[in-house]
């Protein structure tokens, strides 16, 4: 009897992977068929919307591993450093993106990549949003994904140390970060 209760648990788990093998084909096919189009559509309409400038790239290097970035592009930073006697290397600022990155199974993973100026500090590590099945992506799921992005960059942009007593790790920026320490 104990022997049938184990076979029937070892059963149930080959069919929860069988199930999900299947899932990750499905959600590929989504991602091929509909998906990326509609994440591309969306994006540009409520961008347009909300007077949002930004670019969209379609990454498609890798097979089954696609991605969607609204970047918002880059731009001299107002910083420029001295190359030579009165030559000056303008620091570009990369305005930060919204990523939506097929992974390995097929589902969508929705991250943030943080504005970055070359040379100065370290550049954060990309903010994940979630991790998404393909019918779980709602056009009010992208609103809200915009927002979030919108309001970490303005963050970002706005940053001083008045934010819950000290600057967050994607704000380790400043003096401090940029010079070394008196000897």
């Amino acid at each position: 009897m104990a022997l049938i209760n184990e076979i029937s648990n070892l059963q149930r788990k080959v069919e929860t992977y069988h199930d999900v093998l299947k899932n990750t084909i499905q959600y590929r096919q989504i991602w091929q068929d509909s998906l990326k189009s509609e994440i591309i559509d969306y994006l540009t309409e409520l961008s347009e919307k909300a007077g949002l400038k930004g670019m969209i790239e379609e990454r498609e290097e890798l097979t089954n591993l696609g991605g969607i970035i609204f970047s918002l592009g880059a731009e001299k930073s107002g910083m420029s450093h001295e190359v030579a006697d009165n030559i000056h290397r303008d620091m570009i600022k990369q305005n930060g993106s919204l990523i939506y990155q097929q992974l390995f199974n097929g589902k969508v993973m929705v991250l943030i990549n943080y504005p970055f100026i070359e040379n100065y500090g370290q550049q954060s590590q990309p903010k994940p949003i979630g991790i998404y099945r393909p019918e779980e992506l709602k056009k009010p799921f992208f609103i809200r994904h915009l927002e979030v992005f919108i309001q970490e960059i303005t963050q970002w942009e706005d940053y001083d140390d008045d934010n819950n007593g000290g600057a967050k790790d994607h704000q380790t920026i400043g003096f401090h970060a940029n010079f070394d320490p008196p000897q």
